[in-house]
């Protein structure tokens, strides 16, 4: 006996699924999880185009079991429809408002701190001295990670095109296909040119095509391994492998540009967030250095101290 296939969606569903795709390049389970969310409020409230204020307001009672960070994806996810909705003509006010806001806390990414990513780059510069292919590439994985903010999955699967030949910039694939371009620092750019020199094809066709071929299946480096090859190198470097990982680097390369003054949209934009809110989990800096920085450089600073001191 088949299984029954699952209705299709309502016509302003499936236009603002549409949209999702389209404009905004979600992914397939991304625009999958929304219908899911939004289907789920339509059983609620019986329709979601006509609902009024009183029937949002009660999701909260239907969905009263869910964790807080579901409850607050649902309803992010309904505030975004009504939106469209509105922007779209389908109807001419955004209920929204009475969507219950429970409180979330995004917990604080781990990270390693300035001196431990010194004895890290020190032990791996030490180690591809010799040229050895498999200590050089690991440089510049380091390099790409730490260096670039790279995921684990665009770093390993970068082809070989994606290296530039004339200018500091890669080109990446994000989430949901959005192509980025990333810089590429001068230690990087000289670590990836000794890379190339030694990379080969990893023995197959396949890959061929990666900066970082292997003999596995899918022609690459796989995460798992890069994630093994990382703590092997922070044990090495005398760093517990439990504070390492892909994405912690990628959270060390976000906050120590904060740190340093860079400005929240262009982090933004070199993470490949779709949404700031994302990348605002990175103003967790030391707020003496947030102190030090408006002291330095907003323009005030420059205009000495107050005329009666």
């Amino acid at each position: 006996m088949t299984e029954a296939k699952a209705p299709p969606p309502s016509p302003p569903l499936a236009a603002f699924l549409a949209m999702l795709a389209a404009e905004r390049g979600a992914a397939a389970n991304t625009v999958a999880a929304y219908r899911r969310d939004l289907e789920d409020a339509e059983r609620h409230t019986g329709g979601l185009v006509q609902a009024d204020r009183e029937a949002l307001a009660g999701l909260g009672e239907a969905w009263a079991a869910l964790a807080p960070a579901s409850l607050a994806r649902k309803c992010s996810a309904l505030r975004q429809f009504y939106g469209f909705l509105v922007d779209d003509g389908w109807r001419g006010d955004d209920p929204s408002g009475a969507l219950p806001r429970p409180r979330t806390r995004r917990p604080l990414p781990r990270l390693v701190s300035h001196g431990e990513v010194e004895a890290l780059f020190a032990r791996a510069e030490l180690e591809a001295a010799g040229e050895r292919r498999e200590a050089v590439r690991n440089l510049v994985l380091l390099e790409l990670l730490y260096g670039s903010g790279l995921r684990a999955t665009e770093l390993v699967s970068l082809p070989l095109a994606a290296v530039p030949r004339d200018a500091p910039f890669l080109t990446v694939t994000g989430k949901g296909g959005q192509q980025r371009m990333v810089p590429v620092s001068q230690r990087a750019t000289q670590a990836l040119g000794r890379w190339l020199a030694l990379r080969g094809d990893g023995g197959r066709t396949a890959g061929a095509r990666f900066l970082f071929p292997s003999t596995g299946k899918d022609g690459h480096l796989t995460r798992v391994r890069l994630f093994q090859l990382l703590r092997a190198l922070g044990l090495r470097a005398g760093i517990p492998p439990e504070r390492l990982s892909p994405h912690v680097l990628r959270h060390a390369f976000a906050t120590h540009l904060l740190e340093g003054g860079a400005d929240l949209r262009v982090l933004q934009m070199l993470l490949g967030h779709a949404d700031i809110a994302t990348t605002q989990i990175y103003t967790h800096v030391e707020p003496s250095r947030l102190v030090a920085l408006v002291n330095a450089r907003h323009p005030l600073a420059k205009m000495g101290t107050a005329a009666g001191d």
